[in-house]
C-alpha cells in the first residue's frame, strides 16, 4: 500500500473520514438495493459495490465545468461530486416519474443511469461551467464512448476557435476550455470497437479525455481471457501510449484498492489533460464485484472459491479502512460510528424514496377505488363489478396500471348501464391518459420555443436575374453564409476539409474559416457522430458529414441508442442539436445507392428526417435546424450536384418549414406522394401520363418525421380519389411507412375510389451501372404503368390495356 509520504497530494483527517463515508453509504446502498429487487419493489438492480474507492479518487478532481460520460457502475462518484443523493438513486430503483425525485430520467431509465439537468424547464441552456456535468447513462455496453470523444472535443474548439475562446457566446458552456472529459467503462466493454475507435480519435485528436476502465477481471461470466488480447486491456493498448514527439494517450495502472496511488494517479492524469489537452487511460485492476454482475444472478455460478476468497480480501473499502487506520487517519471506534451512522442514513433515504414513490401511486388508486364503489353500490346485482372492485383494493403496492386497468375492466361491464359514475369514470380515465403521456411519452422532440415546428418559413425570393447554378454551389453558399453568421457551427467528416467534400458543398470553407471549424476526419463515422452529440450538449452546433447514407449503419447503434432518445429517457433534461448530414438514392452500385429509409424511421424516431428534393430545400433545412433545438438527419440527393437550380436572393435567410409537404405539379386523376430524387422520375413520368389525358397531382412531402402535420395530403386525395406511394426503398418499407399515416393516421381510406399502389425499388440492393439503376429501382416508366392501371380499371374504353 502506498503511503501518505510519497505522494505529492496531502489528505486531512476530514477528507479520509468524510471519503469512508460516502465509500460506506454508497456500498449499504448497493446491499440493500439488491433486497429492494428480491422483495419486488424494483423490476431490475445493478450497482456499483467494488468500485467505491477509485471513483471517490476521480471525483476529487472533477471539476465545475467538465463531463462524465459513463457507465452504470459510477453511483460512488455521483454521490461523491454532489449531483446523486441516496433518495435519488432509489426513486430511480422504484422508477419514480417526477423529475424532483428522479432527476436524471424521471423513471424512465433503469437503475444506476445518472445524469445531470443541463437545462431550466423551459429548455434553456443552464450555465454549465457552474455545475458538475454528466451526460445521460445509456446502457449499451460502450456506447457512451462515441460521445465521450464529443465532449472532450468541445474544450478544443471553445480554447482553438478565436472567435470563441472567451466570448459571450460561450461563456455558460466553456472557460476557455479548461473542462475535462471523464470517461468510465468495463474492463469487458473495452473489446468493443466503439472503445477502440473511441481511443484512436482520442489520440489523434490530443483531447482533454480521461477513460477509467474498471478491471474486475470478468464481463459477467466471462472473464479477461476471452475478453482481451494479453488478456489485459491496457497492455493491448500499449501502442497507444503517447511518446515524445508523438501523439497519444497517457496509460496509467492502478489498483483499485489503493486509495493513496489512485488519487496520485488521477492528480496526475487531470493535469495534463486540464492543461495540456493530453488524453488519458486509467487502467483500474483489481476490481472487486461484492454483489455479482446484477440481480439477475449470483457470480458464486462463475467464480472460484478462491477468487471470492481473494475478493473478500481485497474489497477496496476494507483496504481503505486498514490503510486509515495505519497512516493515523481513523481510528476503529471512529470507523465503527461511520458504519452504523450511514447504515441508518441509507434505511432512512430508502424509506423515504419508497413512501414518496407510493404516496405518488395513491391519488389515482384511491380515486379508482371510490369509483369502483359507487359503481358497486349503483349496480349491486353486478358480481363482476363488485370482484374488480375488490381485486383492486386487495392490490399490495398498487401502480397506475392496476388502477386503470381495472376501470376499464368495470367500463366494459358497464357498457349498457346509463349512470353517473359511468361518465366519472370515463372522464377520470381521459384525465390520467394524458397525465400518463407527460409522465411516460413527453420530450420525444424539443418541447421548448425553439422546437423545430416552431421555426417561421421563410420561401426563396428570386428576381429576373438569378444566375442558374449547380446545386453544389447552392449548398456552397449556403454553408458559408451558416458559418458566417455562428462561430458556433463547425463540420467535421470524411474529406470535409481540406478538398471541401466530395461533392464540393465546403469548397474553399477549411482556407476561410480556419481548420478548426471545418475539419477532415478518418474513417470512423461512429465517433464522427459522437463528438457531434458531445460538443452539442456542450452548446456547439455541429454539422457532422456520413459521406454516402449507405455508410449511416455504422454509426446506428449511437444515432438510435443515444442521440433519437436523448431528450425523451432524460424528460427534457439535456439535448444535443446535432445535423447529420448525408447524401443518398439515386447513384450507382449496391453500396453507394441505398435509399434504407424505413430502416432509419423505425430506428431514429426523436431525431428529425428531412428529405429534400433539391439543395435549395436543403439549404433551407440547415438554416432551419440551426434555429432549433433539436437534432436532424438531412438526406440530400447524391445527383443534386450537378442539376441546376437558381440561386435564391435570400439563401441565408431561406427556412424550409418541418412537416409541410409541397405541391409540385398540380392534377385531378391521381395523388401521387413520394420525396428526394423520386420526385424527378415521377415528374417525368407525369409529363408522359399527361400527354394521354392523365392529370397527377404530384407532392413532395419534404420530411418524413415531421410528415405532414396539417394533412395537406389528405385534401389532395379528396380532390383526386386515388393515390400512389412512390419511393426507392424497400417493398413494404417506407411506402408502408407512408401509407400507415396518409390512409390511417390521416384517415383517408373512405375518400379512395381506387385500391392504394405502392410503388418501391426491388427487394435487394441495387446493381451497378446505369442498367442496374434502372432494373433496381422504380422509373419513370413504372410509375406511368402503375397510374395507368389505376386509369384502366376506372375506364377502360379510354384506357385500355397496353401490355
Amino acid at each position: 500500500m502506498t503511503t501518505k509520504q510519497n505522494l505529492d497530494y496531502k489528505f486531512s483527517k476530514e477528507e479520509v473520514l468524510e471519503d469512508l463515508r460516502i465509500a460506506i453509504e454508497s456500498r449499504h446502498a448497493s446491499l440493500i438495493g439488491r433486497k429492494e429487487v428480491f422483495m419486488g419493489k424494483a423490476k431490475f438492480g445493478i450497482f456499483g459495490d467494488g468500485k467505491e474507492v477509485p471513483q471517490l479518487a476521480m471525483a476529487k478532481f472533477f471539476q465545475n465545468g467538465d463531463f462524465r460520460s459513463g457507465y452504470y457502475r459510477d453511483q460512488t462518484f455521483m454521490f461523491a461530486i454532489g449531483e446523486l443523493s441516496i433518495q435519488e438513486f432509489y426513486a430511480q430503483l422504484y422508477a419514480h416519474t417526477d423529475v424532483e425525485a428522479d432527476p436524471s430520467s424521471a423513471g424512465r431509465c433503469m437503475n444506476a443511469h445518472f445524469s445531470t439537468r443541463s437545462l431550466n424547464p423551459d429548455g434553456s441552456w443552464k450555465d454549465l461551467t457552474k455545475q458538475k456535468n454528466s451526460s445521460s447513462d445509456i446502457s449499451c455496453t460502450a456506447g457512451q464512448m462515441p460521445r465521450l470523444v464529443g465532449l472532450a472535443y468541445a474544450s478544443k474548439l471553445y480554447r482553438e476557435n478565436k472567435d470563441l475562446n472567451g466570448a459571450e457566446i460561450a461563456k455558460n458552456f466553456s472557460v476557455n476550455g479548461n473542462e475535462v472529459a471523464f470517461g468510465t467503462i468495463g474492463n469487458a466493454s473495452s473489446a468493443e470497437g466503439m472503445f477502440f475507435e473511441a481511443i484512436n480519435a482520442a489520440g489523434v485528436l490530443n483531447i482533454p479525455m480521461i477513460t477509467s476502465i474498471w478491471d474486475d477481471g470478468y464481463g459477467i461470466s466471462v472473464p479477461n481471457e476471452y475478453q482481451m488480447t494479453k488478456n489485459n486491456v491496457s497492455a493491448a493498448l500499449s501502442g497507444f501510449q503517447k511518446e515524445k514527439d508523438t501523439n497519444g494517450l497517457e496509460i496509467f495502472t492502478v489498483k483499485a484498492w489503493d486509495y493513496p496511488a489512485l488519487v496520485d494517479t488521477y492528480k496526475k492524469a487531470v493535469d495534463l489533460a486540464r492543461k495540456n489537452h493530453t488524453p488519458a487511460i486509467i487502467h483500474v485492476i483489481e476490481v472487486t464485484q461484492p454483489q455479482g454482475h446484477s440481480t439477475s444472478g449470483s457470480h458464486e455460478r462463475y467464480k472460484s472459491e478462491d477468487r471470492l476468497k481473494w475478493e473478500d480480501e481485497f474489497d477496496c473499502i476494507k483496504k481503505m479502512k486498514e490503510w486509515a487506520i495505519d497512516e493515523g487517519f481513523a481510528t476503529q471506534d471512529e470507523i465503527d460510528a461511520i458504519e452504523k451512522s450511514a447504515l441508518n442514513k441509507v434505511k432512512e433515504e430508502r424509506k423515504a424514496a419508497w413512501d414518496a414513490f407510493k404516496a405518488s401511486m395513491k391519488v389515482d388508486y384511491e380515486v379508482a377505488v371510490d369509483l369502483l364503489k359507487r359503481a358497486t353500490s349503483s349496480l349491486p346485482q353486478n358480481n363482476d363489478i363488485l370482484r374488480l372492485s375488490k381485486e383492486l383494493q386487495k392490490t399490495i403496492n398498487p401502480i397506475r396500471k392496476d388502477a386503470i386497468s381495472i376501470v376499464k375492466k368495470a367500463l366494459r361491464e358497464m357498457r349498457f348501464e346509463n349512470i353517473p359514475v359511468k361518465a366519472e369514470m370515463q372522464a377520470w380515465l381521459k384525465k390520467v391518459k394524458e397525465e400518463n403521456y407527460d409522465r411516460y411519452s413527453s420530450y420525444l422532440y424539443s418541447e421548448s420555443d425553439e422546437a423545430a415546428l416552431k421555426i417561421p418559413p421563410v420561401a426563396p425570393e428570386y428576381s429576373p436575374d438569378s444566375p442558374m447554378v449547380d446545386g453544389r454551389e447552392i449548398m456552397q453558399a449556403a454553408f458559408d453564409k451558416i458559418f458566417e453568421k455562428d462561430p458556433r457551427v463547425f463540420a467535421i467528416g470524411e474529406d470535409v476539409g481540406k478538398i471541401g467534400d466530395v461533392n464540393q458543398g465546403f469548397a474553399g470553407l477549411q482556407d476561410k474559416y480556419s481548420e478548426i471549424r471545418v475539419t477532415d476526419t478518418g474513417i470512423r463515422e461512429t465517433t464522427i457522430l459522437g463528438q457531434g452529440i458531445g460538443a452539442a450538449l456542450r452548446g456547439l452546433k455541429p454539422i457532422i458529414e456520413i459521406q454516402y447514407l449507405d455508410y449511416i449503419y455504422y454509426a446506428m447503434s449511437t444515432l438510435s441508442d443515444d442521440l433519437a432518445c436523448l431528450q425523451y429517457r432524460t424528460k427534457g433534461g439535456q439535448k444535443a442539436p446535432v445535423i447529420i448530414r448525408t447524401r443518398g438514392h439515386r447513384l450507382e452500385g449496391v453500396w453507394h445507392s441505398g435509399s434504407p429509409i424505413a430502416a432509419l424511421l423505425n430506428s431514429l424516431r426523436g431525431i428529425n428526417f428531412l428529405v429534400p428534393r433539391n439543395m435549395t430545400r436543403a439549404a433551407g433545412f440547415y438554416n432551419t435546424m440551426l434555429k432549433s433545438d433539436e437534432p436532424a438527419l438531412i438526406i440530400e440527393c447524391l445527383n443534386g450536384y450537378r442539376l441546376k437550380e437558381k440561386m435564391p436572393n435570400n439563401l441565408d435567410d431561406v427556412c424550409t418549414p418541418l412537416g409541410v409537404p409541397e405541391v409540385i405539379r398540380e392534377g385531378s386523376d391521381i395523388t401521387i406522394v413520394t420525396y428526394g430524387s423520386m420526385c424527378r422520375i415521377v415528374m417525368e413520368a407525369a409529363d408522359q401520363l399527361a400527354k394521354i389525358g392523365i392529370n397527377v397531382e404530384v407532392i413532395d412531402v419534404q420530411t418524413l418525421l415531421p410528415f405532414d402535420v396539417n394533412h395537406m395530403i389528405k385534401e389532395s386525395i379528396r380532390k383526386t380519389n386515388r393515390v400512389i406511394f412512390a419511393d426507392e426503398d424497400m417493398p413494404g418499407g417506407t411506402t408502408g411507412y407512408l401509407m400507415q399515416k396518409v390512409i390511417d393516421e390521416q384517415q383517408s381510406f373512405d375518400l379512395l375510389d381506387s385500391s392504394p399502389v405502392c410503388i418501391a425499388a426491388r427487394p435487394h440492393r441495387p446493381a451497378y451501372s446505369t442498367d442496374g439503376d434502372y432494373f433496381s429501382k422504380p422509373n419513370a416508366e413504372d410509375i406511368f404503368e402503375a397510374a395507368y392501371n389505376i386509369m384502366n380499371e376506372v375506364d377502360p374504353v379510354t384506357f385500355p390495356e397496353i401490355y
